[in-house]
């Protein structure tokens, strides 16, 4: 979204997509007042939102350099300043980043996923549950949630161990995979999972859950050793699966990724091929 622009001086810096300076201007006039004492020094508002010295005393910068940024005076700011703009507008994860794309910087990446499932995605899970299997797992390969369908398929491969619902090190250390999934669709899973840890690895490179399950691989599973050897990044994101259902015996799957960027999650949906959404 754009907003207008208020003159032609420096407040439109690349044609007409809304500038930083906009951007700030527009986020501290939605900002709640803090309310007037008989004795503030401030006068009596005439405007919506924050003045900027209230802005710059809770972002903890100078007036002078934040009335800079909003008239695109100030050479680009740090990531820093950015970091404390974004607290101090109390931004989402998702404003934060356009905030710092705006200023010419990569948005930083969150330490972890979120631990929790949105609750419209579990809608999800839940209404589709006599329609197909339906899995939610995060960026570091741990299964969130899935409704009954897909535990009926899944729910032998995972156990009670501290990386029990963990896709990456189910998929080399379950002991029922074969059978559930066949030769094939074992060496699939396991050649995504590999991949797919080498992506998490890139993105939390801190995470210390990730670093351990890596190292506890590395030296327990030398099928892990030779996947991981291919270098192979993930990149998958629909496959044709063939899993063993406990009564229905054999059951084809077409497999497809939808992704929840602000909070890292994969929804995985498995559909009957060639029958719309009956299965």
């Amino acid at each position: 979204m754009g907003w207008c622009p208020a003159g032609q001086n420096a407040s439109m810096a690349h044609g007409d997509q809304p500038n930083l300076g906009e951007f700030l201007r527009h986020r501290r006039a939605l900002m709640t007042p803090p309310r007037q004492h008989v004795h503030s020094r401030f006068s009596v508002r005439r405007v919506p939102g924050l003045r900027r010295q209230e802005l710059a005393d809770i972002a903890g910068v100078s007036i002078e350099y934040y009335t800079r940024l909003e008239q695109g005076r100030a050479v680009r700011p740090s990531r820093e300043i950015l970091t404390a703009l974004a607290a101090a507008f109390q931004l989402s994860p998702g404003e934060a980043e356009h905030l710092f794309r705006l200023a010419g910087e990569v948005p930083p990446e969150p330490p972890a996923p979120s631990a929790e499932v949105r609750s419209g995605v579990q809608q999800v899970l839940s209404s589709l549950e006599a329609t197909m299997p339906v899995t939610v797992h995060d960026g570091r390969l741990d299964m969130l949630s899935l409704n009954v369908a897909a535990m009926e398929l899944f729910g032998p491969l995972f156990d009670e161990g501290s990386y029990g619902r963990n896709i990456v090190h189910q998929s080399f250390t379950a002991t029922g995979l074969e059978t559930v999934m066949g030769h094939a669709g074992a060496d699939q899973l396991r050649r995504v999972a590999a991949s797919e840890l080498r992506r998490a690895l890139s993105r939390y490179p801190q995470d210390e859950r990730l670093q351990f399950l890596f190292r506890d691989l590395s030296k327990k599973s030398a099928d892990f050793a030779d996947y991981w050897a291919r270098g192979e990044v993930g990149t998958w994101r629909s496959a044709m699966k063939h899993v063993r259902h406990p009564t229905r015996g054999v059951l084809s799957f077409e497999s497809q990724m939808l992704y929840d960027p602000e909070n890292d999650h994969w929804v995985m949906l498995f559909a009957v091929p060639g029958s719309g959404t009956e299965q």
